[in-house]
């Protein structure tokens, strides 16, 4: 596939504003901090009716949702300063965004887009078809590294553009989850001209754009000039705040300083519903919480020692002690918020003596001595020490590391470790076990057949027989330790509005929210 030449995007006259917007962005990506006035007004006072302040645990490591690993990545831009084609409400439904109506044929191999008319980029430049293929070029384009490259982009066989408000896609094979992964942080279109900056200063068709980073502590967004629903939003602004520290989040809440805590530490909840200036919300997610196992590394490539580990995990004690109760057990890399979702979780029901006998059977002399690797998430703080105590029993002495997030990027992330605690957030990322270069080294030839024949299935009644099968295969092979999925704890302050209690994905739309009163 190849790119379309700049000269093909669509144009704003107005070329002067676009190329002051673009050295303003490239300003801003080259500073690592503006001054603290700024985002002091920005963030105003706790209770202020023109902003909001978000406390995420994990701050991101880059701004481009197409191309980084984390999660949290999203959370700051999708839907606020990038947005794709379709949206994903938080009841999980899918409806139109940057698209605002389309067709399908061909037995579901043929999908044409009708855009959204009068929709500019906050540089002034006009979105169009010719941006739609240039983000889907660019995410299948050899060497990407965006999530969503297997399911969606390497599916795509043809993209046409019958006029410059129309895409028209052809499909490999029909995908009953086309428009949802379309929603997805990893399929927002993207500037053509400044993609190369997406990482630092993004250029989007959001509500808002990046005012300020501050490296170790927050971003700021703004309301971005251009932006067609900009106007239109109740809030100026926002904060994204980074605190991972259970103690220092604590602190923050009882200052008052922050209006949403996501994803709050769970054993400390309680402590705070009484309070009357904020309310819990517990919502559900698709997140898979899991023990994942380096199949590179020795013994854990035998498929003994990865069932013996699952064994040994008490799943619904780890829920309790670490998650305060929060969540469900799962057996596999499947949500209970998936539509043919299977409870395999008893498949390896807590036996520690059937685990023991597992380790002889492989040969492993105990006690057998790992690393267990642990991000910055509250989940992994309070769980490692939990799964440590699980192993122990069995013969197995886990070294706990708490590493940060750029840490666990560059460390497990890349494929050296040997255990991690990981939550994977991303609905329907199931294809990952199809990449056996993927961190944890997961290789089954009979895996990838049995993907590609639900791929390609005719009719939905045997993708569904098929989606069991995927389900069974990676639970019967223990390609990791899957142990929850996770209840989402949101702490809100009261009066603030349209913020999600259950999260199909991690988004955080500012522009939906607003203060009551």
């Amino acid at each position: 596939m190849t790119h379309p030449h700049p000269a093909a995007v669509s144009a704003d006259a107005d070329g002067a504003t676009r190329r002051a917007w673009l050295a303003r962005a490239a300003a801003l990506a080259g500073a690592p901090a503006l001054g603290s006035a700024a985002a002091a007004d920005a963030a105003g006072a706790p209770g202020d009716r023109r902003t909001v302040m978000l406390n995420l645990s994990l701050e991101p490591d880059s701004l481009d949702p197409t191309m980084a690993a984390s999660a949290a990545v999203g959370e700051v831009v999708h839907y606020n300063v990038l947005e794709g084609l379709t949206r994903i409400e938080e009841s999980g439904a899918v409806t139109g965004l940057l698209a605002e109506s389309w067709t399908a044929g061909d037995g579901g191999r043929s999908h044409v887009f009708r855009l959204r008319q009068g929709v500019r980029f906050h540089d002034g430049s006009a979105f169009d078809a010719a941006a739609v293929r240039f983000s889907f070029e660019r995410a299948a384009a050899a060497g990407t590294t965006n999530k969503s490259r297997r399911a969606l982009f390497d599916n795509i066989a043809a993209i046409a553009m019958p006029d410059a408000h129309t895409v028209a896609l052809t499909l490999h094979h029909p995908d009953a989850h086309l428009h949802f992964r379309l929603g997805e942080g990893p399929a927002v279109i993207v500037h053509p001209r400044s993609a190369g900056q997406l990482a630092r200063a993004p250029v989007g068709t959001g509500p808002y754009q990046v005012a300020q980073r501050r490296p170790g502590h927050s971003i700021t967004l703004e309301r971005a000039p251009h932006a067609r629903a900009g106007r239109r939003v109740p809030l100026d602004g926002a904060v994204f705040r980074f605190i991972h520290e259970p103690e220092e989040r604590e602190e923050a809440l009882r200052a008052g300083e922050v209006d949403l805590f996501f994803q709050f530490a769970t054993g400390s909840v309680r402590r705070f519903q009484d309070d009357m200036r904020y309310q819990v919300l517990l919502g559900d997610s698709g997140g898979k919480g899991m023990l994942a196992l380096n199949h590179r590394r020795a013994p854990l490539g035998d498929v003994r020692v990865r069932r013996a580990i699952t064994h040994a995990i008490d799943r619904a004690s780890f829920i309790q002690r670490a998650l305060d109760g929060h969540g469900a057990p799962i057996g596999s890399h499947f949500a209970p918020t998936a539509s043919g979702f299977l409870h395999l979780d008893s498949l390896y029901p807590h036996d520690p003596q059937r685990a023991r006998a597992l380790l002889r059977a492989a040969g492993v002399r105990t006690p057998l001595r790992l690393r267990l690797a642990l991000p910055p998430a509250p989940y992994a703080h309070s769980g490692g020490a939990v799964v440590a105590e699980f192993l122990a029993e069995v013969g197995i002495v886990a070294e706990l590391q708490r590493l940060s997030w750029q840490e666990w990027l560059d460390g497990p992330f890349r494929g050296h470790f040997d255990l991690t605690l990981i939550n994977h957030v991303e609905p329907l990322d199931y294809l990952i076990y199809t990449d056996p270069q993927y961190y944890f080294g997961y290789d089954s030839a009979a895996f990838r057949e049995l993907a590609r024949e639900h791929a390609q299935a005719p009719g939905p009644r045997e993708r569904q027989r098929l989606f069991a099968r995927l389900q069974r295969h990676l639970a019967q092979d223990a390609a990791n330790a899957w142990i929850f999925t996770p209840s989402i704890v949101t702490v809100v302050r009261k009066g603030l509005r349209g913020a999600w209690m259950n999260y199909p994905i991690f988004a955080h739309d500012i522009g939906s929210m607003w203060w009551d009163g």
